[in-house]
């Protein structure tokens, strides 16, 4: 094993993938965003109430 690759850390990866879920159904999709960015909220269409509704991150993932 050579000493360099005990002095490399991993690179951290720039984007990650997040679970949504609608704040009036319950359902749930994924999304990928920057690492960096704030937690996402999104107006979407809901199929199990047949309307737009409000979308928010609700976990972490995976990273991409």
């Amino acid at each position: 094993m050579f000493l360099t690759r005990i002095l490399f850390k991993k690179a951290k990866s720039k984007c990650i993938m997040v679970q949504m879920e609608s704040i009036v159904s319950g359902h749930t999709y994924n999304l990928i965003r920057e690492r960096l960015a704030e937690k996402a909220e999104t107006i979407r269409f809901d199929p199990y109430i047949q309307k737009e509704s409000v979308y928010r991150e609700k976990k972490r993932i995976r990273s991409m």
